[in-house]
């Protein structure tokens, strides 16, 4: 029935899930699998999670939505929560990543134009090669990948796009013009690029040089996926803006959020900019209790230390199979010689669920909840399915080359 009357827009696995708690998921036929995506983060803190299950049922028998022409009962304690989570001052609530990211480029051109006084429709914000943030006509304006872009044009202006890691060029693409630099910490859909050591760091130097705002995009790398609340901790680094989302609503509704000082966010007036389900009371309530569980440091701390070792085996993975391993945390991209898919596929007749991306890389995200019992199983699965496939294709294989 998908094939027949869902529009195309995906290459999902050959499997149909029914079922799912914690780590794990069941298809319609009753077998059982490994959730090692996590729905690209979404479900960080495990399918159906009782804490978030009790959150989102108490507020269902309460009030769901009331649209923003009216205050509700949880919208300020979740603002509250999530400025103190995040240490900033104000929070502009809306509902999916994409919406979170333009919402944040509106906010980078209006602060140009209003507080910076950059000369009207001049504003430029830099990206990054390989970037992710969304689908919209606007935000894939500046990706660099043709299956997001090719055939949406005419693309937006006004923004200027540079290597990924690459801080000679940043410094030489920022002048006057330059409002923002939106940046993933890890970029996650390009295979779980991890920046050199230092570039965030370079990036806020610069940001603050220039008077630009460093808006750090945390819709995956955020909320306990690579260790910390949020990735950008690794360097010590703190945004202008955070951008959150996925995780947010707990795998059970959709929440993401504008994080930002009054000084940034403070430059919108009602009418300005809105969102009728952004905020709504079933959505705060879930997200206050996904806050909670954050402030207890035990889901950073779970993902720091099953992290460390899922990195460990990996790296013991046959290097004539492998060329790189990369990632953070709980986050791993699996680099092979050959195609990703194939060993995806295998893995999900294995009893595990993985996805590739970009042809050569195999993505891994767990939920954070998993036990290390399974991460093992699943590690297992995995060297059982690469050597599968080099069996079957002996093309694949080939000498590991050197990562700087």
């Amino acid at each position: 029935m998908s094939e027949a009357h869902g529009a195309h827009t995906y290459h999902p696995l050959p499997v149909v899930i029914a079922e799912a708690e914690g780590a794990w998921v069941t298809d319609v036929e009753g077998r059982r699998y490994l959730d090692m995506l996590a729905a690209y983060s979404a479900v960080n803190f495990g399918h159906r999670n009782p804490r978030l299950l009790a959150a989102l049922t108490r507020q269902l028998e309460r009030v769901t939505l009331v649209s923003r022409a009216f205050d509700h009962d949880q919208f300020g304690p979740f603002v509250t929560e999530l400025a103190e989570l995040c240490g900033k001052d104000m929070v502009l609530p809306m509902n999916s990543g994409a919406e979170a990211v333009e919402t944040a480029l509106k906010t980078a051109r209006k602060w140009g134009y209003e507080v910076r006084g950059v000369p009207a429709d001049s504003a430029t914000i830099i990206t990054f090669e390989g970037n992710f943030h969304g689908r919209t006509t606007t935000i894939i304006s500046f990706s660099t990948d043709p299956e997001a872009k090719n055939s949406y044009g005419p693309y937006t202006p006004g923004f200027r796009t540079v290597p990924y890691g690459d801080v000679a060029a940043l410094r030489a693409a920022m002048d006057e013009t330059t409002v923002g630099v939106l940046i993933e910490p890890i970029q996650g859909e390009a295979g779980v690029n991890v920046p050199p050591s230092g570039f965030l760091t370079a990036v806020r130097e610069l940001c603050t040089e220039h008077g630009a705002l460093m808006i750090a995009d945390e819709i995956q790398s955020g909320l306990g996926r690579t260790g910390a609340t949020f990735a950008v901790e690794h360097e010590n680094v703190v945004p202008d803006m955070y951008l959150l989302g996925k995780a947010l609503g707990g795998g059970l509704v959709p929440v993401s959020a504008v994080v930002a000082d009054e000084d940034v966010l403070g430059v919108f007036k009602p009418g300005q900019h809105g969102s009728t389900f952004g905020g709504n009371p079933l959505a705060c309530a879930v997200a206050r209790e996904v806050i909670a569980m954050l402030r207890t440091g035990e889901y950073q701390e779970r993902s720091r230390e099953l992290g460390a070792h899922m990195h460990r085996r990996l790296g013991e993975l046959p290097s004539d199979l492998v060329r790189e391993v990369r990632g953070r945390g709980l986050w791993a991209g699996v680099e092979l010689y050959g195609k990703a898919r194939t060993v995806s596929e295998r893995l999900m007749e294995l009893g595990v669920l993985a996805k590739e991306t970009h042809e050569t890389t195999l993505r891994l995200a767990p939920p954070l909840v998993i036990e290390q019992a399974d991460l093992d199983w699943a590690l297992d699965r995995l060297e059982e399915a690469l050597s599968s496939a080099a069996t079957s294709d002996p093309a694949r294989s080939a000498p590991r080359e050197a990562v700087v």
